[in-house]
C-alpha cells in the first residue's frame, strides 16, 4: 500500500482522551477482524507504555517513529516524557484508529501504511530518525521478517537509534545475538494484560544513513 504523510500544522491538544473504554472496544473489534494483524484485544497499559516511552532520550534531535501505536497508549508515554508530538511519525494500518491519532495528536503525522515499510518511510525523512517504537505482533511473522525489519530500519535510523519493541515471551522477538546487533530486554512488567518484556536494539559502529 503506498505510504502517504498527513501533516496538520495548528497545534491543539489530544481532544479524545487517551485509554477509555472506547478504545477498549475499538482494540477488541480490529482483534476480533484479523487478530493476527491486531496482535492484542486490549491496548498497552500506562505501566508498559511508561516503560517502553522509557528507552528514548527526547532530547537527541530527529523524528520518532511509531509503528502499530493502534490508539495511542504508548504515544501519549512519549509525550509525556517529553517527545513534541510534532516529531512524531505514527505508522499504522487501521483506518479508525488513523483518524482518531489524528484528533489526538494533530501536531503527528499519520500514516496509514503497512509498518513494514517502515525502512523505505525512513529513507525519505529529512533527518534520520533518533527512535523506532513498535508495538507489532512480530511473533505472525518469520524470524528473518523480523530481523530484517530491525536491521533495516536501524541502519536508516541516527547513530545509537534504538528500536524499541515489546513482547509477551521471555526471549527476544527478535533474531539475537546478531554481528553489529545489541539486543536488552527489561524485567517483565507485570502491570499489563498479558505481562510483558520490553527488549532495545541498537546497532553497534553504525553512522547515520549508512546502508
Amino acid at each position: 500500500m503506498p505510504m502517504s504523510v498527513e501533516i496538520l500544522s495548528e497545534a491543539a491538544p489530544a481532544t479524545v482522551p487517551v485509554g477509555t473504554g472506547r478504545d477498549n472496544l475499538l482494540f477488541l473489534r480490529s482483534w476480533a477482524q484479523d487478530p493476527l494483524r491486531a496482535g492484542a484485544f486490549k491496548p498497552s497499559s500506562p505501566d508498559l507504555a511508561r516503560a517502553m516511552a522509557s528507552r528514548v532520550d527526547h532530547r537527541i534531535p530527529g523524528p520518532v517513529i511509531e509503528l502499530g501505536p493502534g490508539t495511542g497508549a504508548i504515544t501519549r508515554a512519549l509525550v509525556e516524557r517529553g517527545v513534541d508530538p510534532a516529531r512524531l511519525v505514527l505508522v499504522e494500518s487501521d483506518p479508525v484508529f488513523c483518524s482518531l491519532l489524528r484528533q489526538r495528536w494533530p501536531m503527528a503525522r499519520v500514516l496509514q501504511a503497512d509498518a513494514y515499510g517502515a525502512p523505505a518511510l525512513l529513507r525519505q525523512l529529512d533527518a534520520p530518525a533518533a527512535a523506532i517504537v513498535a508495538g507489532l505482533p512480530l511473533l505472525v511473522r518469520a524470524p528473518s521478517q523480523r530481523l530484517r525489519l530491525v536491521m533495516h530500519c536501524l541502519r536508516h535510523a541516527a547513530a545509537n537509534a534504538p528500536f524499541v519493541q515489546f513482547t509477551y515471551m521471555v526471549r527476544s522477538p527478535v533474531p539475537a545475538p546478531r554481528p553489529r546487533l545489541r539486543a536488552n530486554g527489561s524485567g517483565m512488567i507485570w502491570r499489563n494484560l498479558w505481562p510483558a518484556r520490553v527488549w532495545t536494539y541498537r546497532l553497534l559502529d553504525h553512522q547515520a544513513g549508512r546502508a
